[in-house]
């Protein structure tokens, strides 16, 4: 079988949405301590990290409390690559997305504004009429390549965001998928189990098993 590790590496110079982490030695060798020890600061939706509906929902489910069938399971990554601007119903539809139950969007952003180091003035994104189709086709993960599955034109109303998390689907954003050919495969996404957090960074991986 192949693996595809689609996670971003963590560290303090890492693309993010304005609060990177902050890295602090706590006991090292070198000090004549008897280990390396570090301190993270992390904030929940660092790198590739998952969005639980309680981050947009007051109430609703956090990420320790996921469904690990959602989290892990069969998935489409749907090639998206031509689309500039917002993700439409009829792109998703080109793509073979109907039917699917986990879905990751590779778009021009895995390839592009994912590898700089500064967040970019413009992404591909999901519009809020492609996010109600996905909650229509029973779509119970939707992933994408970037640091937000939001257009970049409503990162003040949040619009996908609202309607996919109010429908309890569960979001994965910053999925590096620029070395993954476009199709299916098994996923497994396990979010560090953060009680009651609205999301957590998590490790992602995609298998293709051999025929």
């Amino acid at each position: 079988m192949e693996i595809f590790d689609i996670t971003l590496p963590i560290h303090p110079e890492m693309l993010h949405w304005g609060r990177k982490p902050e890295v602090e030695i706590v006991e090292s060798l070198a000090n004549g301590d008897a280990s390396n020890v570090t301190r993270w600061r992390l904030g929940t939706h660092t790198g590739t990290h998952v969005d639980a509906p309680a981050h947009f929902v007051d109430g609703a489910t956090p990420v320790d409390q996921l469904d690990l069938h959602s989290l892990v399971g069969p998935a489409l990554v749907a090639d998206l690559t031509a689309v500039t601007g917002d993700i439409t119903v009829a792109d998703l539809e080109t793509a073979g997305v109907a039917g699917q139950r986990r879905v990751l969007l590779k778009t021009s952003n895995s390839a592009g504004p994912l590898k700089e180091p500064d967040r970019a003035p413009s992404w591909v994104g999901l519009s809020p009429a492609a996010a109600q189709w996905l909650i229509a086709q029973g779509v119970e993960l939707i992933g994408i390549d970037y640091l937000t599955i939001e257009s970049h034109t409503r990162t003040e109303t949040w619009d996908a965001h609202h309607v996919l998390l109010g429908a309890g689907l569960i979001i994965l954003e910053n999925a590096d998928l620029d070395a993954v050919p476009p199709g299916p495969y098994e996923l497994v996404c396990l979010p560090a189990k953060l009680v009651d957090a609205d999301g957590a960074f998590t490790r992602a991986i995609l298998i293709k098993r051999d025929a």
